[in-house]
């Protein structure tokens, strides 16, 4: 593996998203390494509990927009007109790669320092707990133009009315709001951070791994059961859709044009999203 980094402490796996440099961000590697470590952490059986971080001073700054952004060839943004089954097929991988984590017999704790933002949130949220530092921020601000999370997960936490909230507007908060809206089982200090999380991930350690992955499995089942899959599945269509609607387009050509960080300080500046005309293809 190259993006992730593997490591072990008696019953504790640890995952480490491992692109520092990038602020953890997701390349066309990181997902499937992802799935390739929560496989190794399945099939090892002094494991019980799994804790996932990143590198660094963050979790996982979403996906290496710069790089799929800013090039004109870049695999997220096709020439019109558009075949949605390829986007569909490609996401669709990563969202099931993510919620291995989710699917993983064995409890798993996102360990969010500094952002964990678009898909860096999905990935955090795909495990069943999370523990922030308080100033750390989460948030899907694609969900301005050019994305949908495609995990879905945020309604699953914190209910319609603030799911709708946190996408409608694409606004980041801190570890103290998630705390408080629910959408995280808690926010401290970050130099508090790694105590907190090894205190809880040692006392899950303690539970025979039977008795954790039939409690896991009890849950997981119903939240299946109230449309995960479908939702997911819908939520995957839709990503495909934002990165090539009119205001996509628009976003995409900006990036190349002006830079990614250019191009999210317009989008996320709260002034009207541009728009290419239907003529300009």
């Amino acid at each position: 593996m190259e993006t992730v980094r593997l490591e072990k402490s008696g019953r504790v796996a640890t995952i480490v998203l491992d692109r520092p440099e990038r602020l953890n961000a997701i390349d066309e590697r990181m997902p499937g390494e992802i799935a390739e470590a929560v496989e190794a952490v399945e099939a090892d059986d002094e494991i019980h509990v799994v804790v996932v971080t990143g590198a660094g001073r963050a979790f996982c700054a979403g996906y290496d927009l710069e790089e799929f952004a800013e090039r004109p060839d870049a695999p997220y943004s096709q020439a019109m007109p558009w075949d949605p089954t390829v986007d569909f097929k490609m996401m669709w991988r990563n969202t099931e790669r993510f919620m291995s984590l989710w699917r993983c017999t064995k409890p798993t704790i996102a360990k969010v320092r500094g952002y964990a933002v678009a898909g860096g949130s999905d990935v955090a949220l795909a495990c069943d707990m999370v523990v922030m530092a308080e100033d750390a921020k989460i948030g899907y601000p694609p969900a301005r133009v050019w994305g949908c999370p495609t995990t879905a997960m945020w309604v699953f936490r914190v209910g319609a009315e603030q799911a709708k909230r946190l996408l409608f507007t694409g606004d980041l908060i801190d570890g103290r709001e998630a705390k408080r809206i629910g959408l995280v089982l808690d926010a401290v200090p970050e130099a508090e951070l790694d105590g907190a999380v090894d205190a809880l991930a040692e006392r899950i350690a303690g539970v025979p791994r039977n008795q954790l992955m039939m409690h896991k499995m009890m849950i997981n089942h119903a939240v299946e059961q109230m449309g995960l899959t479908s939702t997911q599945m819908l939520a995957t269509w839709f990503d495909g859709i934002a990165r090539h609607t009119p205001e996509g387009i628009w976003f995409k050509r900006r990036a190349e044009q002006v830079g990614f960080a250019q191009a999210v300080r317009e989008r996320d500046s709260g002034r009207p999203i541009g728009r290419v005309s239907p003529q300009d293809g």
